[in-house]
Order: structure tokens, then C-alpha cells, then sequence
């Protein structure tokens, strides 16, 4: 099975989205109430439990399950994960809860989205009983020992039901997408920026947010530990607000904002092999993001004139 110790007490679980590996991670959180953070997509499904299995979590063990946020591909595993560990409560913020216990509008948007690859990449999303869901609020803990807490913290801007969890033995922050996608065989930053719900100004917010928290390590749920926190915030909130005055500039000219993007920051990814450029405009291609701006410059051009 694919996972590494990262630190005491905490895994990191290739989800093989796809079967494609390090693209996207969950993370256990080991003690007498362990909690998975990330349950992946829901084709994702069965290498999560052989890994879970392979470290002695059984069935009856598993005590938590956490999402970030409820995007297929760290969300879609939650109905079947939620069956197969019957203990498990599902932790889950306040915007993205009533998506869980019914998926309908959320899978019907991404079909729309994604067509045939929904089902062959992604997968559905199982529905989880409400009895199961539990909403966390900005700063409330889950605990995992006595002496052990993971941290909620509320993190909107990529999406408006992103949470962060932060550890407090290890000082690992789990950052979802609020911190961009990075896989090693890319090595490149980019920003996650999808509609419906980016926010410039909140993804921002988030991430100085984070900072304050000084964790030890940036985990990313694309993909993996960054054991520098301050210098990929930072990296972080310079890319965000570069691609950001790359898709004004070509909003306020007319020009199609996906166009520039490709032009600006294609050159970044020439060094990078096809079959790893692949999973990255897979996972996070300038059209997403180039719809996300268009929506929030829209959002902010009818404000400005209201």
C-alpha cells in the first residue's frame, strides 16, 4: 500500500485518484479516536480502506472521518467510508453538510462539469445519514487522545465550505485546497481557483490566516507535507495574486482570461513530462480556474454597479 509516517502519530494515505499516484492525500491522525482527514474520491474508495486495514484500523476503530471540503475528490469516498466504519462521525463544515446527507445537486453539477470522466476519475457520492454528520464550527476541536486536538479552522475562498484542521502534537496544518495544488511530479504551485464559490479576497484572508497559526509543516491535499510552512504560504499568496492580475488584465481587455492564463504561465510546465502535465491540467487546468475569476470579476463588476 502507498503511505508514509509523516510524523508521531500521523499517515499519509495515497489515494490513487485514478490510479494515479501522489495526486491526492488523505491523512490519518492516529490514538484511541482516530480520524482520517480526506477521504478522497469515491473511486478512491478501496485503496483507503486496504491502507487503513494494512495499519490495524478495523472496522469498529475508525472514530472520525474529516473533509476539508466536499469536492468530489476529497469528499466522494465519505457515503461508502461512513458504511464500512459504522463508529465514524463525518466532520464536515456548516455549507457543505446538507451535500452530504443528499449529494443530488453536488453530483448533478459535477456530471455537468465533467461528463464521461466523472465516472471514471471521480466516481458519485453516497449519501450519509444526517445522524452521522457533525458541523464544525471556526475553532472547534475533534478530539483524537486526552491530550490530542484537531483544530477547525475555517477557511473559505477556494470554496465557501473549505475548513483547515490543525494537529496540535505534530503542528501540521491540513490545508485542503485553500493553499493550491502542488504535485512533486509538477513541482509547481498553482492557485485552485473553480466556480462557483472562489473569492479573491477570502482565499487571501485564508492563508494570512494560516500563517498565524504557525504551523510546523503545510500538508496538501495535492499533494503532500511541505515542511516549510512560511515560505509556501507565502509562494501561496504571490501566485494567487499574480494570476489574479493576469485574468484582470485580460477581463478588462476583452480577451479570454484561459487564453492568457496559458500564455503567462504555460512556460512553467515545459520542463515537466507529459504524463505528469497530464494529472496537473487534469486536476487543476487553467479553464477551471479561468471560469472561477470570471465568475468572481463578474461578481465584483455587478457590486461596483449596484
Amino acid at each position: 500500500m502507498s503511505y508514509e509516517r509523516i510524523a508521531l502519530g500521523v499517515v499519509q494515505i495515497d489515494t490513487l485518484l485514478g490510479d494515479w499516484e501522489r495526486v491526492t492525500a488523505g491523512f490519518l491522525i492516529e490514538g484511541p479516536d482516530p480520524v482520517l482527514v480526506e477521504t478522497g474520491s469515491q473511486t478512491s474508495v478501496p485503496a483507503v480502506q486496504a491502507a487503513l486495514a494494512e495499519l490495524g484500523v478495523g472496522p469498529d476503530d475508525l472514530a472520525g472521518l474529516a473533509v476539508t471540503h466536499i469536492h468530489l475528490d476529497h469528499a466522494g469516498g465519505v457515503g461508502d467510508l461512513a458504511r464500512a466504519f459504522p463508529r465514524a462521525t463525518v466532520y464536515v463544515h456548516e455549507k457543505g453538510a446538507r451535500h452530504l446527507n443528499d449529494p443530488t445537486r453536488l453530483v448533478d453539477s459535477a456530471a455537468r462539469v465533467y461528463g464521461p470522466l466523472l465516472d471514471r476519475l471521480y466516481g458519485r457520492l453516497e449519501p450519509t445519514e444526517a445522524d452521522r454528520l457533525k458541523v464544525l464550527a471556526d475553532g472547534e476541536q475533534v478530539a483524537i487522545s486526552p491530550t490530542r486536538t484537531l483544530t477547525a479552522i475555517d477557511s473559505p475562498g477556494h470554496a465557501k465550505h473549505h475548513l483547515g484542521f490543525h494537529d496540535s502534537d505534530s503542528g501540521i496544518l491540513f490545508v485542503g485546497d485553500a493553499v493550491g495544488v502542488r504535485l512533486p511530479d509538477a513541482g509547481v504551485l498553482r492557485p485552485a481557483t473553480p466556480p462557483p464559490d472562489f473569492d479573491l479576497d477570502q482565499a487571501l484572508d485564508s492563508l494570512r490566516k494560516f500563517a498565524q497559526l504557525g504551523p510546523t509543516e503545510v500538508a496538501l491535499a495535492h499533494y503532500g507535507c511541505v515542511p516549510d510552512p512560511t515560505t509556501i504560504l507565502g509562494e501561496a499568496e504571490e501566485t494567487l495574486t499574480r494570476w489574479y492580475e493576469v485574468a484582470l488584465a485580460a477581463w478588462r481587455e476583452g480577451r479570454d482570461i484561459a487564453e492568457a492564463f496559458e500564455q503567462t504561465f504555460s512556460g512553467s510546465l515545459a520542463a515537466v513530462a507529459p504524463e505528469h502535465r497530464e494529472k496537473l491540467e487534469t486536476l487543476n487546468g487553467v479553464h477551471s480556474n479561468a471560469a472561477g475569476f470570471r465568475r468572481y470579476l463578474g461578481s465584483a463588476q455587478r457590486e461596483s454597479e449596484s
